[in-house]
């Protein structure tokens, strides 16, 4: 089965940016997941067991790099194009 997540990330620190951009480069080392991000969040695609064992991964290494953050998720079971514009 196939899966997208959209994920924004909040870490709890001043200099909030630099978390993200870690977080985000992390999600490319991802070979079969596809990822894009925009303004406001990153979305993922993939197999469902590869994309929750992903986020389970690095949300685990974001928090034990850079400490407390919050992590808001979405999901829908199926895979969306992400490169998909109106």
């Amino acid at each position: 089965m196939k899966l997208t997540a959209e994920i924004s990330m909040y870490p709890f620190r001043e200099g909030y940016i630099e978390p993200i951009k870690w977080f985000i480069e992390r999600l490319d080392h991802y070979p079969n997941i596809d990822r894009v991000t925009n303004a406001m969040a990153t979305q993922v695609t993939g197999d469902f067991q590869e994309v929750m064992a992903m986020l389970s991964r690095e949300m685990q290494a974001s928090f034990d790099k850079w400490g407390k953050a919050v992590f808001v998720c979405k999901f829908i079971g199926g895979s969306l194009d992400l490169s998909h514009r109106q």
